[in-house]
């Protein structure tokens, strides 16, 4: 303490040691005399079932019994260390001493330095942290395995130049009989949690121990049981040492959040992991209009989300309450943001643009939110920014870290939000209008997973046709070869040069509700693509559908690009209608329920099931990060009723209905591998004797040439590691916790799916590996592929309006003179308007933002080096790693080829979005190791 405060900090010390040494006293977490039962249960609870009495010498020369817990085993692994001057002569009389130095992450910011001196004081004196050795091999006459239990006492200098890094030490003097440790158990005796990076044991002559934990440990006030923290050794189920069998169930019991924690209600500390239905995304209390259906059931199937024991709400006993902004929801306390990501880009300035920003948009928008009048003034978002008042601005840019594309500034006494100019308008101001890049970014844009090829003629729907009218499309065989020249359309599909995307059945069922929303005008589409001889892709015709009427039964149009002024205006506007419809299904289906849907329950089921021991587990852990988290914070604002998804999106409140709908028919886990998903759209066939065992429809497709790369890379580093691990040939089909894991992942994580019969078995090392593969990519390229490029392909709004306010005028309607005589003027008034558009440029900016501590695919964080002791392991990572800096040069010279017309040309940004690495901020490029934004 500084000198000047010298006195006041003795008086707090005395303080604090007076009521320290009376509590103490009365505890017998710390003093072995004590008697009050309910304290007891803080040190005893996880460990009660335990019979056998184990002689343990403290630090400082104390010694007193602990129970441990082992069941019979009929194996015994031997021992990885060895205690420094051990023999097998030597007797077990003989001891050793083993120094635990505990590594812990502080607070960042916000820390109290009183606070901070009394908690040193109390580590410092061994009234803070307990700690028990649990040994892997067990007491022969016992049965159980070894303990010993000690405290932490004393700090060391800091390790590093981190500042909230800080070391504490432990002192343990073990028989030279103990074995080598396997598990430690970590009680919290302070009144508030802490952050665990690690504990390594010094002491051993094969070298330190690590156990790596990266875990919040909670108070014992909070709940009474130990944490228990096993080394960094993988265990398949059957190879787990004798003396841990036992905690290694328990830990996965916590997990699960059995007995009474199971139906409560969950706090900030739990950790357990359980499924619910999407039952709270309406909030039926307060208003009628944000009544939202379950999502989850027979009718509207859909993936679980992480449950969160809130009650039911007052009007509907299905749905739950919800938790509004700026209160957290419920998510494992290990699954929130670290303070590094929360402080920095991405996480933080998520939540400050829901929370701040876009209510102060609103305020100084909604009473003029009118369309707008020209392009200059999209181009003013760029050039001079939008303007906030005074009283709003404080609020926001306090909270709002702000990163490459958005700008704070100040001029002249205003505020102002200035946008960066989106890489798609960046070289080109004019690209959008041209056809060539609208069907480029089919190939290489931000939804390039939707074309396919056309291998059906004439193009019928598969929708009720008497519920929807006749199936077949508008689009006929002589319409097409006017567009097609020379060439027959049976000779450009023999050729596979015809494409399509086709969101009619889709967005059919749902059009006439849209359209009755206030300012949502909207068709099911169908787009016809062709690839020319010249390797071009160009669209020739746009299908525009309505739900049929009793006066129109067929309420279909085509649209060609024409030869008149008209008719290139008309076609101006269908490209729009369609470019709306493709940005609304990357948002509710390619992005949202692919990704970041889909992956929760894989997340919930790994924790619930793969003990941290588990090879398995710790080889998807890295992709499993921050996605439950995020996931939660849509859930809270993004696509709940009312949210920024409903409010700038075509669909509106039916948003997610549509998202079920295209769960229940569309979605299927093993379409979600890269290259099954290229053969079942046409873009791909099987081959062989390709590198990928797939050759391309389009060579230059962009995303499925980068993407093979990336799925390939992961695929070699899944199997070498499955191969590594499950030597023998049942050790699949026998490995229990990998059978439940797969087991639950059908039957609760994807309930509404079990029956289906596509689902892959897991029975061999094949199996296991390309399910494996298929979740990592999901999670790490296919995500990136499609979330990175929301800004700066749909920064520009003309280039991708997330809704159209208005239907294309046909020579009788209302709005036709207004379209003939100011055709620019009507088609900026279909758009969103200032106000949607501002919303979502902000949302898809934060959305595409890196932070500065991003783990990229092949990366390991420098705090988690000691994730694994496997040396072959981690030379196969480090083969993976040189993998992927080998395919960034290869998509770097692809990106300078230019015979490759998708990703070079005047103006034509690079396609970067699978380039593994990126710097911090909107880049478009890098792939993360989990979906964390």
């Amino acid at each position: 303490f500084p000198v000047r405060d010298a006195a006041r900090e003795r008086r707090i010390i005395n303080m604090f040691t007076v009521k320290s040494s009376l509590s103490l006293l009365r505890s017998p977490t710390v003093f072995s005399g004590g008697t009050d039962k309910r304290h007891r249960r803080v040190f005893l609870r996880s460990h009660e079932r335990r019979r056998v009495q184990i002689q343990a010498a403290i630090s400082g020369g104390d010694s007193k019994s602990q129970t441990t817990t082992s069941s019979p085993v009929e194996s015994k692994e031997s021992n990885e260390s060895v205690p420094r001057g051990s023999s097998g002569g030597r007797s077990s009389g003989e001891v050793i001493n083993v120094k635990a130095v505990v590594t812990i992450r502080k607070k960042m910011k916000g820390n109290n330095i009183v606070e901070d001196r009394l908690e040193y004081f109390i580590n410092g004196a061994g009234q803070g942290i307990q700690i028990r050795l649990v040994s892997e091999e067990i007491d022969p006459e016992t049965n159980c395995g070894k303990s010993m239990e000690s405290h932490v006492r004393g700090w060391l200098p800091k390790p590093s130049n981190i500042p909230y890094i800080v070391e504490y030490s432990a002192d343990f003097t073990l028989s030279s009989d103990f074995g080598s440790p396997a598990a430690i158990l970590i009680t919290n005796l302070h009144a508030k949690e802490f952050h665990l990076l690690e504990i390594i044991l010094h002491g051993f002559t094969q070298g330190p121990i690590f156990f790596p934990a990266n875990t919040w440990i909670h108070s014992c006030k909070n709940n009474p049981q130990s944490r228990i923290i096993f080394k960094n050794h993988a265990y398949l189920p059957s190879q787990t040492p004798p003396g841990i069998k036992d905690l290694r169930h328990e830990d996965l019991l916590s997990i699960r959040g059995s007995g009474n924690y199971q139906e409560r209600e969950r706090k900030s500390y739990d950790r357990i992991y359980d499924y619910a239905t999407y039952n709270d995304l309406g909030n039926p209390d307060k208003d009628e209009e944000l009544v939202r259906p379950v999502l989850g059931d027979h009718d509207r199937p859909y993936p679980r989300r992480c449950r969160t024991g809130r009650p039911p709400t007052r009007s509907d006993p299905m749905c739950e309450s919800r938790i509004e902004k700026p209160h957290p929801v419920y998510v494992p306390r290990d699954e929130t943001f670290e303070e590094i990501k929360q402080a920095t880009f991405s996480a933080g300035r998520l939540k400050a643009v829901l929370h701040n920003l876009i209510p102060s948009l609103a305020a100084t928008l909604s009473n003029s939110d009118i369309p707008f009048k020209c392009f200059s003034e999209i181009d003013n978002l760029y050039i001079g920014g939008v303007t906030l008042r005074d009283d709003e601005y404080k609020g926001i840019m306090e909270n709002l870290l702000v990163g490459k594309a958005m700008k704070q500034v100040v001029s002249a006494g205003q505020r102002l939000l200035k946008y960066e100019i989106p890489a798609v308008i960046k070289g080109d101001k004019f690209s959008w209008l041209r056809d060539n890049e609208f069907a480029r970014q089919a190939l290489a844009g931000v939804n390039p997973v939707n074309i396919e090829l056309l291998k059906e003629f004439p193009i019928c729907s598969k929708l009720d046709p008497a519920v929807y009218g006749p199936p077949e499309s508008a689009i006929t065989k002589e319409l097409l070869e006017e567009e097609l020249g020379a060439m027959s359309l049976e000779k450009a599909m023999e050729e596979k040069r015809l494409f399509i995307i086709d969101y009619h059945d889709t967005l059919l069922p749902f059009i006439k509700k849209m359209n009755s929303l206030p300012g949502r005008k909207a068709y099911a589409s169908r787009t016809i693509l062709f690839y020319t001889k010249t390797g071009i892709l160009r669209p020739i015709a746009i299908e525009l559908s309505l739900p049929r009427t009793h006066s129109s039964p067929q309420n279909k149009r085509v649209y060609t690009t024409g030869h008149d002024a008209t008719a290139h205006w008309r076609w101006k506007l269908a490209k729009a209608h369609a470019c709306s419809n493709d940005a609304g299904i990357h948002q509710l289906v390619n992005h949202w329920l692919r990704t970041h849907a889909c992956m929760e329950p894989y997340i919930i089921a790994t924790h619930r099931q793969l003990s941290s021991m588990h090879p398995i587990y710790k080889l998807l852990h890295p992709h499993l990060r921050y996605t439950m988290e995020i996931n939660a914070l849509a859930r809270q604002n993004l696509i709940n009723g009312g949210g920024v998804i409903e409010a700038c999106f075509s669909p509106g409140k039916y948003a997610m209905e549509l998202s079920s709908a295209a769960y229940k028919n569309m979605w299927r886990f093993d379409m979600e591998s890269l290259p099954a998903d290229l053969i079942r759209r046409g873009m791909a066939v099987e081959d062989p004797s390709m590198p990928f065992g797939v050759k391309l429809v389009i060579d230059d497709y962009p995303y499925a040439a980068d993407g093979l790369l990336i799925w390939s890379a992961i695929k070699e580093w899944v199997e070498s590691y499955v191969e590594h691990f499950y030597s023998e040939s049942n050790s699949i089909a026998s490995d229990v916790e990998l059978q439940e894991w797969w087991s639950e992942i059908k039957f609760k994580g994807h309930h509404d799916k079990r029956n289906e019969p596509w689902w892959p078995k897991l029975d061999t090392k094949e199996d296991l590996s390309g399910i494996l593969t298929t979740i990592i990519w999901v999670a790490s390229g296919q995500h990136a592929a499609i979330n990175f490029g929301q800004y700066p392909f749909g920064g520009y709004v003309p280039n991708r309006p997330t809704l159209m306010r208005k239907l294309i005028p046909q020579e009788n309607d209302p709005d036709y003179e207004k379209f003939i005589q100011n055709p620019q003027l009507f088609f900026l008034s279909s758009l969103p308007t200032q106000l949607q558009a501002t919303k979502v440029m902000a949302v898809q900016d934060t959305l595409s933002t890196h932070s500065p501590d991003e783990e990229y695919l092949g990366q390991v964080n420098h705090l988690h080096n000691h994730w694994i002791n496997d040396h072959a392991v981690l030379k196969l990572f480090s083969k993976l790693s040189t993998r992927l800096e080998e395919i960034e040069e290869i998509i770097n010279a692809r990106n300078k080829d230019p015979h490759l017309k998708s990703r070079t040309g005047a103006g034509v940004p690079p396609y970067e979005l699978l380039l593994p690495t990126s710097g911090p901020g909107v880049t478009g490029r890098g792939i993360p190791n989990s979906i964390s934004i």
